[in-house]
């Protein structure tokens, strides 16, 4: 695959034309090294399904190449994935302090962490893996630790920026090393690998802190009343905001949600947040304290259905009721397609009383226009390649790298899977590899492809019949049934006449094929479907999913 003496490979295996699963291979001859592992959720049309992985088909056909996994920060769509990729193959992992805490969780919950080589990187500081040198370049983000990636090939320099924005107040660590991205800039860059999420906002996003001064303002004007923030868990800046705010007008904070607790407890061992003593109570020991001394910080934001704040929406929690009056804070922006979920949380909660706060509570984590022209304006790359955004950010992204004086044969926008070759005289796609997300559901990874989850769309749209049929063995003569079942069809007590005559349908199509010979259980199964399939849809206008059973036995 590789046509080009001295290129650089670069293959995403997730992250483009989407929001989430964030994984890419960079590859030079026989070294390859992994830039993240993450997951996205499941779409609405993926029934039943719990996660989605990246396809790492390449990466296990050429395992002996792999060097190591460098990754950028602790959010779930680039550290979601590691303990499945782990599972397949033992990658020797580096990230920040804060990210491999966030990490070894996730490995611990998956019982494999003794069998995972494991570095905590500095800023500033490069590693080796194999003829791939790595840097760690500090930006900000909406978590602490966050990295950008100087790659240095013997193709030349990749910048990759990881998910980041320009935060010069940050409220915890140091602001985004312009510096190094400038340093590199007169080096040279071969390619600009940014992220591409908020590329469709002008200007610049604002600082964590202002969220901070209105989460102050809301706590100060609603000093009668119980406040329940909702935000993103692994937002730990945003629970130092809030837990600042609850201390200083006397109130104790409880923290609610299975992630809310893991993350925060992880991030205070570390040192990546302070909560002051007497501050953070246990949720059995809030009823010891009057209702306007309190501040919960629960999950939710998202209207996620088994998430803290959906469950005191309506009523499920058994630790927290809603209380008329109670304010709730949703401190987050819908994601792309979560939006009705969040209205319908905001709607309930509205509706028990509750007044819900949601305008100018959240800024966003990535950067907007001016920032990204910042980096192009320091690296000055002579190749683009927009990351982490869907077909439309991407698309934009790319005129916007041209504005900054990328030509635009110098511009790529890839789909996942496909394999980019980059030196300083090549710039082109030369090939695919398997890259279309691998379905995780309960304790199945990849056993569920899109046969079964056509299967789960059919049933869950037209619903089920089965039919089942007793045959003599030898002579095909009907000894029992043919019995129907109907499952999110039709009721079968309301509609026995038209079950009597699918019955009757069955018999004569069973007597036809049999009185010709046929003896084939799955030459049977399909007449019985085509010919009740046929009726049904003349009958009812719908198309069940008509499953056959045929017994034999001997009389």
């Amino acid at each position: 695959m590789n046509k080009h003496k001295g290129t650089v490979k670069v293959i995403p295996l997730g992250g483009l034309e989407q929001i989430g699963m964030n994984c890419t291979a960079i590859q030079y001859g026989d070294d390859i090294i992994v830039i993240d592992g993450g997951l996205s959720f499941p779409e609405d049309s993926m029934l039943g399904i719990d996660l989605v992985i990246p396809d790492i088909t390449y990466l296990k056909e050429n395992s002996r190449k792999i060097r190591g996994m460098v990754v950028t920060h602790g959010h779930e769509d680039h550290i979601g994935a590691i303990p499945y990729i782990e599972k397949e193959l033992q990658i020797p992992i580096y990230s920040t302090k804060l990210t491999m805490g966030l990490i070894e969780s996730k490995l611990t919950e998956h019982a494999i962490i003794d069998d995972v080589e494991r570095h905590v990187v500095a800023y500033g500081e490069t590693i080796r893996l194999g003829s791939i040198s790595v840097e760690f370049i500090r930006t900000n983000h909406s978590i602490a630790d966050s990295a950008a990636l100087a790659i240095y090939t013997p193709a030349g320099v990749i910048v990759h920026t990881g998910d980041f924005k320009v935060d010069f107040t940050p409220v915890f660590g140091g602001v985004i090393d312009l510096q190094r991205f400038g340093e590199l800039g007169k080096k040279g860059v071969m390619l600009l690998m940014a992220d591409s999420t908020n590329v469709e906002r002008p200007g610049y996003t604002p600082s964590e802190k202002m969220v901070g001064g209105t989460i102050d303002h809301l706590l100060d004007d609603n000093r009668d009343n119980r406040i329940i923030v909702a935000t993103f868990a692994s937002n730990v800046d945003r629970v130092q905001q809030i837990i600042n705010s609850a201390c200083k007008y006397g109130r104790k904070a409880v923290v609610d949600g299975r992630s809310m607790v893991n993350i925060i407890n992880i991030a205070s061992e570390l040192g990546y947040i302070n909560i002051p003593d007497n501050t953070l109570i246990d949720i059995d020991a809030a009823k010891d304290y009057p209702p306007e001394k309190l501040v919960y910080i629960t999950t939710g934001s998202q209207g996620e259905n088994m998430a803290a704040l959906s469950r005191i929406a309506n009523s499920t929690h058994n630790k927290i009721r809603l209380i008329p009056g109670d304010v709730v804070i949703l401190s987050s922006s819908p994601i792309p397609g979560n939006e009705k979920a969040v209205y319908n949380l905001i709607n309930e909660l509205e509706q028990k009383g509750a007044r819900v706060v949601y305008h100018d509570t959240h800024v966003s984590g990535h950067a907007c226009q001016e920032e990204l022209k910042l980096i192009y304006a320091l690296t000055k790359p002579k190749y683009a390649l927009p990351v982490h955004g869907e077909f439309r950010h991407l698309k934009k992204h790319a005129e916007l790298a041209h504005e900054m004086g990328v030509p635009k044969k110098n511009i790529m926008v890839m789909s996942c899977g496909d394999v980019l070759e980059v030196s300083d005289e090549c710039f082109e796609i030369t090939g695919r590899v398997p890259a279309h997300g691998v379905f995780v559901d309960g304790l199945g990874v990849g056993d569920v492809g899109n046969i079964v989850i056509r299967d789960r769309q059919h049933l869950s749209e037209n619903g089920l019949m089965v039919v089942s049929i007793t045959l003599e063995k030898g002579t095909g003569r009907v000894l029992a049934g043919p019995d129907i079942i109907s499952r999110g069809f039709v009721y079968v007590r309301e509609a026995e006449a038209l079950i009597e005559e699918c019955r009757d349908i069955v018999d004569e199509v069973i007597c036809y094929e049999t009185g010709r010979g046929v003896t084939d259980w799955n030459k049977l199964k399909a007449a019985v479907k085509e010919a009740l399939s046929e009726f049904l849809w003349q009958k009812t206008k719908r198309s069940p999913m008509i499953l056959p059973i045929i017994s034999e036995v001997d009389w």
